[in-house]
C-alpha cells in the first residue's frame, strides 16, 4: 500500500472518530479514545475486506466500504464497553 493511501485512510478514520466525539461528546480522553478505535476499525475492516474479498466503495488501493463498517462496528463496542462504570466496594459495619 502506498502513502498516500495510508495517509487518507488515517484521515478518515481520524474524521470518523471526530466526528463520533463530537456527536457522544465526552473529555479529551475520550476523544483519543475514539479515535484509537477508529483507526483499529478502519484498518481491521480494510483488511478483512480484502481478506474475504468484499470490494465497495474501493479508492485506489483503499477499501473504504468494509473499512466504514469495521470503523463504525468498533466505535460502537468501544462506546458501549466504555459506559461499564465499576461500583465502589462497600465497607459494612459488623460487629461481633
Amino acid at each position: 500500500m502506498i502513502f498516500q493511501s495510508v495517509l487518507l485512510g488515517m484521515v478518515i478514520a481520524t474524521l470518523y472518530g471526530s466526528v463520533f466525539h463530537l456527536w457522544r461528546g465526552g473529555s479529551l480522553i475520550r476523544l483519543g479514545l475514539y479515535l484509537v478505535f477508529a483507526w483499529i476499525g478502519f484498518w481491521g475492516g480494510h483488511w478483512l475486506g480484502g481478506l474475504v474479498g468484499w470490494e465497495f466503495f474501493k479508492v485506489g488501493q483503499l477499501n473504504i466500504g468494509p473499512a466504514t463498517i469495521g470503523s463504525f462496528v468498533t466505535l460502537a463496542v468501544g462506546y458501549w464497553l466504555s459506559l461499564v462504570q465499576v461500583e465502589p466496594e462497600r465497607k459494612t459495619n459488623k460487629k461481633l
